[in-house]
């Protein structure tokens, strides 16, 4: 069988510190406000500003956390799959677009030789035999 025995806590036993009347809670009095304001604080910002978090309602805090980590996921996977879409991309360029960009330029380096070989042969053929090439009707010369 068990038994069940009350332990109680030494922290609640002891005497709690602060005033035991109702007269010694004055609070307005002047030397208690002048020691407020007379010293500088030696709490940093942050610590104030967790000391307004019990302004916001416990729900509230939870839904904003909850609002601040979807957008944050949000954030963070649009940046890892613009990274990667970049990264494809680039590599991409590099490896397809500057080889056919090289052979196009290539390909139209050739085309413009051709094309000066075809204009130096016609004007060689002018130089030989001049009118040649020009005002032909297809008659054909008498012998």
């Amino acid at each position: 069988m068990v038994k069940l025995e009350e332990v109680v806590d030494e922290e609640f036993m002891r005497e709690q510190e602060g005033p035991h009347d109702e007269d010694d809670w004055d609070t307005d009095s002047e030397s208690d406000t002048s020691s407020v304001f007379s010293h500088p604080p030696d709490e940093t910002l942050y610590e104030r500003l967790a000391a307004l978090q019990d302004i916001i309602p416990a729900p509230a805090r939870r839904s904003l956390s909850a609002k601040y980590a979807t957008a944050s996921s949000w954030v963070k996977s649009g940046l890892a799959l613009g990274g990667k879409t970049l990264w494809v991309v680039s590599t991409s360029a590099l490896l397809v677009a500057v080889p056919w960009a090289l052979a196009y330029s290539e390909e139209q380096m050739i085309v413009e030789q051709e094309k000066m070989e075809a204009a130096n042969q016609r004007a060689a053929n002018e130089f030989m035999a001049p009118g040649a090439g020009v005002g032909q009707t297809g008659a054909k010369p008498a012998l």
